[in-house]
């Protein structure tokens, strides 16, 4: 692909001005003192657990059949399973203040040029409308890391809750020259950056985390299998959400099974960008989702004597609702380690 049409950083400043979570979520086994009080249940007691209780924390969105977003359940609406065994919640909350850590990787392959604008463009305009930054008032604010990746896989950003760095970092994104698709080659390493990203960064933090992919969803010359970037991100505790943005003109296999599985395992969300969802529609979803997440904690009836893989099954159970009218948007496993 040439690059006769590519942006200069000046052009794109100026149009940017201008335009200006069944199953399970990012949660790996944690060690908590203290979990979060139940806040659905005003008057319930509050679980308290020793320093070497290994608590699960889960994140989930519950939506019904016309994609609305369910925001009044108890714990006591919830069913539990851990490899088919029934668990008890101990605590529970609705989350949409707590800090988010937001990974956003960006497909800067050939296949992406054209656009490439668009996505730099909303993705400013959602952190702009989502970021919540550090002040002395409220404390702690989200954290936001920006990767691009093609042949190489590049950080344009670290962690920061500062808008400003965000949108200078995102200026910078930019596909291959042909010089260096020539030198190079021409490779996607989709499956190596979920992995690097997840294990490197985010299975270090605690909280909330998530990574918004921008991609075709095709991925050629990664080391990492789908399946093994699907595993390091359960290490990490992250969803993954999915935006397939390609060019239809560019031709390349079919990225959408790829993108739908690992958004479906992970817990995240899959958006497939058109006329009928425009890009801004899309991550206006994903912030809803992030700003109402059910919180749930257990602590496993089986304590776990080596690291594992352990299924989840999380099923709404409230009556008058029925469940195959509903979508629990969670992930499907989580990484048990010993005590």
């Amino acid at each position: 692909m040439t690059n006769a049409s590519r942006p200069t950083r000046r052009r794109f400043l100026a149009a940017a001005a201008g335009a200006l979570g069944p199953l399970v979520s990012p949660a790996r086994a944690q060690r908590l003192r203290k979990p979060a009080p139940d806040t659905s249940a005003p008057g319930e007691a509050e679980a308290v657990f020793s320093s070497d209780t290994a608590v699960v924390n889960l994140l989930a969105n519950i939506r019904n059949r016309r994609g609305e977003l369910i925001k009044d359940l108890t714990k006591d609406d919830f069913t539990l399973l851990e490899n088919g065994h029934p668990q008890s919640i101990r605590y529970f909350s609705r989350e949409s203040d707590l800090p988010l850590v937001l990974g956003l990787l960006i497909d800067t392959s050939g296949s992406q040029q054209r656009v490439l604008n668009a996505e730099r463009g909303a993705a400013m305009r959602f952190f702009d409308q989502v970021l919540r930054e550090t002040s002395p008032d409220k404390g702690p604010g989200d954290r936001v890391f920006i990767e691009q990746f093609d042949t190489f896989i590049r950080p344009r950003a670290t962690l920061t809750s500062s808008r400003v760095k965000l949108n200078d970092a995102l200026a910078f994104v930019d596909t291959q020259t042909v010089r260096e698709m020539r030198s190079a080659g021409a490779e996607t390493l989709l499956f190596d950056a979920i992995a690097q990203a997840s294990e490197e960064i985010m299975r270090p933090l605690t909280g909330r985390k998530a990574l918004l992919l921008l991609t075709d969803g095709d991925d050629n010359g990664s080391r990492k299998s789908l399946a093994e970037a699907i595993e390091s991100a359960h290490r990490g505790g992250v969803l993954v959400y999915s935006i397939l943005y390609a060019d239809s003109s560019a031709g390349g296999r079919d990225g959408r099974p790829v993108l739908k599985r690992l958004s479906a395992e992970t817990g995240g969300g899959y958006f497939e960008i058109s006329k009928k969802l425009p890009i801004d529609q899309a991550f206006a979803i994903i912030e809803e989702d992030l700003r109402n997440q059910y919180s749930l904690g257990y602590v496993s009836d089986r304590p776990a004597e080596f690291a594992e893989f352990r299924r989840l099954q999380l099923t709404v159970t409230r009556p008058g609702l029925n469940s195959r009218d509903l979508t629990v948007q969670c992930r499907d496993r989580y990484w048990a380690v010993p005590p």
